[in-house]
């Protein structure tokens, strides 16, 4: 009997099972571990990764993983934008309005208040010298005709006084610096009315004119130390506001006008997008509706960006074109009254005469800038340096008020008056010289009828008529200003309420042209 070999077999022994409600851990193992790493089923981690990646496949189904659920997130964006493009524009439409009240109703009229009132403080001054100089020896030797006009003018002056102080009071509220500067000068101008009061007064009586002078001065003295530069710095003040809130306004209207072309670039993108959407799902090649409400969005942005860029391009014509010129004006006419008073306060005070003769020069020179220039060279050097600019309205050789002017012209017949008011001005000039000419001859009854006579060819005569060429000037500003003030509103008003209705249109639009794709999913 053969035996074959082979492998002995043994019966192994079983593993032991674990006890009841342990988890069975492999060596080295976790509980929740495969052996090959990652979570066991069952495990927290796994339980937690599970429910995460079932909640984004839920929202995945919910918001874009169905037709029907990318066709309203579609529609929510577009309600969503069209929503903020109009928000915005709401806002950025009442800050205009807003704006256009303020510079209208506060920023230039306390500018110009404040330019009103340096203006009647060197005028009523001017007058009071005038009425001491044409009034004779108490009424005696009276210049009739001079002072009847310096009497009217002077009560014209302090009325104009008065209104401009209550006006630049009320608008100083709030602002503790004007506040205190309109209550100087509402104090100091009490008594310069008093030492004014007292000046005439006391001219009135024989041999009084020596007291009315020393009256005078103090009442002058006080006029030019502190009333006039107090009120150039109302001037000064309320224009750097202006300009302030000019610069805010501009610099706002701009990134409002980014924003409101980026929206519609995007809302307009949305809309494209449904388009195409609904094309390459449904094989249409275009949808009437979502047509329809492209068409409004793209009116509503261009309505936006039209009332943005115009309302933007009016702030400039108002603040640069228009009020900046008539800011120079304003104050060549305040500077020009003062010159004017010079002349007789040089007539009427000889012991001043060489300080009021330096204060003309400067006040000349303020207006009509020429380096080096002195009283005797002054007409020469003027005729020249007009002349060239004639020739070349960029040539630099003068300075002063009118040059701000001259550098800013921008409306039809707004270079024509400003070169008239300079024309003018040199005859003024020439008048000036003819008058210390006289005096300096000793004809003193001569000058002062010169100065102060309104015939015509007389100084006075060519000063008013100096003073209409800039009031015209200054008129054609004024006029543009009310122009832009009134176009910027009207902007507002005329298309913002269009730009708003075609984006509510746009967004019932696109509700109603996917109502009829959605309803066929239900």
């Amino acid at each position: 009997m053969t035996i074959t070999a082979g492998t002995s077999r043994r019966p192994q022994p079983e593993a032991a099972a674990p006890p009841q409600g342990e988890a069975v851990v492999p060596p080295g193992g976790d509980p929740g571990q495969r052996p090959g790493g990652g979570s066991r089923p069952g495990a927290p981690g796994h339980r937690l990764r599970h429910r995460t990646v079932a909640a984004r496949a839920a929202l995945r189904r919910r918001y874009w993983a169905t037709v029907p659920a990318r066709l309203r997130l579609l529609r929510a964006a577009t309600v969503l934008l069209a929503t903020a493009l109009a928000v915005l524009l709401t806002l950025a439409g009442l800050a205009a309005s807003g704006t256009w009240n303020t510079v209208a109703g506060r920023d230039a009229p306390r500018t110009t208040s404040a330019a009103d009132l340096e203006l009647a403080l060197n005028d009523m001054d001017a007058q009071v010298a005038n009425l001491l100089l044409s009034n004779g020896d108490a009424g005696t030797g009276r210049l009739q005709t001079p002072y009847e006009k310096a009497t009217g003018f002077y009560g014209d002056s302090r009325d104009e006084i008065g209104h401009d102080l209550r006006t630049l009071a009320v608008a100083a509220q709030g602002d503790r610096a004007d506040e205190r500067t309109v209550e100087s000068l509402t104090d100091s101008f009490a008594e310069y009315q008093e030492l004014v009061g007292r000046a005439l007064e006391n001219d009135d009586h024989t041999g009084g004119r020596t007291a009315a002078l020393t009256d005078y001065r103090r009442a002058t003295d006080l006029l030019q130390r502190q009333l006039l530069p107090e009120a150039r710095d109302l001037v000064s003040s309320n224009n750097a506001v202006f300009n302030s809130a000019y610069t805010a306004a501009s610099s706002a209207l701009s990134a409002q006008l980014m924003a409101v072309v980026a929206l519609g670039v995007l809302l307009l993108a949305v809309l494209g997008l449904l388009q195409w959407y609904l094309s390459r799902r449904f094989q249409r090649t275009l949808t009437p509706i979502l047509l329809a409400a492209t068409v409004c969005t793209l009116l509503a942005v261009l309505l936006g960006t039209q009332l943005l860029s115009a309302t933007r391009e009016n702030l400039h014509g108002a603040r640069r074109d228009a009020f900046d010129s008539v800011v120079a004006l304003s104050r060549a006419r305040a500077i020009a009254y003062d010159a004017n008073a010079d002349e007789s306060r040089y007539l009427l005070d000889p012991q001043r005469r060489p300080q009021y003769a330096r204060s003309f020069l400067t006040k000349s020179q303020e207006l009509y800038g020429i380096r080096g220039a002195t009283l005797d060279t002054y007409d020469a050097q003027l005729a020249v340096t007009w002349r060239e600019y004639r020739t070349d309205h960029q040539d630099p050789r003068f300075t002063g008020e009118f040059r701000r002017e001259l550098d800013n012209i921008t409306f039809a017949g707004e270079r024509a008056a400003a070169e008239k008011t300079v024309e003018t001005y040199a005859v003024y000039q020439r008048d000036d010289r003819e008058i210390r000419a006289l005096l300096a001859a000793g004809k003193e009854r001569e000058a002062v009828e010169f100065c102060m006579g309104w015939e015509p060819g007389t100084s006075n005569a060519h000063f008013e008529a100096w003073m209409d060429a800039l009031d015209k000037v200054t008129a054609i500003n004024e006029r543009h200003f009310d122009g832009f003030v009134a176009h910027g509103r009207s902007d507002v008003t005329r298309l913002l309420p269009w730009a708003l209705g075609a984006l509510l249109a746009a967004a019932a639009l696109t509700a109603l042209g996917l109502r009829p794709r959605l309803a066929e999913f239900r």
